[in-house]
């Protein structure tokens, strides 16, 4: 099923840039970023940074293409070998984790308010600062509101959920993040 959902977005965002123009409008976001893992021991958050940019390529006013990068930072802990009879000690590891992501979305202004709902594929690297590093593709869903305080600034509320597989393990992930949003 990701394979298919991964060769349905290759097939549209191909068929978007042989046809690419200049968006007729869009947006551009940046915020703070709030990461909950399951990377490592256990459930962890990390605090960081969203930025992304939307353009409206095609006639239809609803659908867009976004491309999104986050950074989140902090610090993960991962289990170390059990000694013989004993506890599994834990390490705290300073980390660094990257998404990029690219994808349509889907979103029609209410008044003031514009829900979105996204899907997205791309992504993701971690660097464990001496624990190693790894990528993987990343892929997942998610959505959001804009408040719009006036026809070039707003607010935006959003939620992911994105799915990654790095150091040979399925993690799911929840993003959210707020902050200003300047349309264009």
């Amino acid at each position: 099923m990701r394979k298919l959902f991964v060769l349905v977005f290759a097939l549209f965002s191909l068929g978007a840039a042989a046809t690419a123009q200049i968006p007729t409008s869009g947006n551009i976001y940046a915020g703070y970023s709030y990461y909950n893992t399951n990377l490592g021991a256990t459930r962890q958050s990390l605090n960081g940074w969203e930025g992304s940019i939307e353009g409206k390529f095609f006639p239809v006013p609803f659908l867009g293409i976004f491309a999104d990068f986050s950074a989140n930072y902090g610090d993960l802990k991962f289990s170390s070998p059990c000694p013989v009879g004993g506890a599994c000690p834990t390490l705290s590891v300073n980390s660094h984790l990257d998404n990029f992501l690219i994808g349509p979305r889907l979103g029609v202004s209410i008044g003031k308010v514009r829900p979105f709902a996204e899907a997205f594929v791309g992504f993701a690297h971690v660097n464990t600062h001496g624990f190693g590093s790894d990528t993987s593709i990343s892929s997942g869903v998610g959505g959001g509101i804009d408040y719009r305080f006036f026809h070039l600034l707003g607010w935006r509320f959003q939620g992911d959920y994105i799915h990654t597989n790095l150091f040979n393990t399925a993690q799911n992930n929840v993003r959210l993040s707020t902050g200003p949003v300047f349309h264009f």
